[in-house]
């Protein structure tokens, strides 16, 4: 079990291996939901920034805002 500590202003560090866990870092959001007699913490939004890399290397040439802009609308108008 990890614990952690509330100070007089009602802040708390969330320990390591909780932040490991959830894979949250400074700036990112958590989540407190309500549960049987308790509450469950989760990451809210992660930064687009973690997505590098996630779908492997980019191959081709880079695409523009235009030609993305162009792409979206041609798949809407599907």
């Amino acid at each position: 079990m990890v614990t952690a500590t509330l100070t007089s202003k009602g802040q708390v560090t969330i320990p390591a291996r909780v932040r490991e866990v959830l894979g949250v870092s400074q700036g990112d959001k958590l989540e407190f939901e309500e549960a049987d007699g308790g509450f469950l913490i989760r990451a809210s939004i992660k930064r687009v920034s973690r997505l590098a890399g996630f779908f492997g290397p980019h191959q081709g040439a880079p695409v523009t805002i235009e030609q993305l802009n162009d792409d979206i609308a041609a798949e809407a108008s599907r």
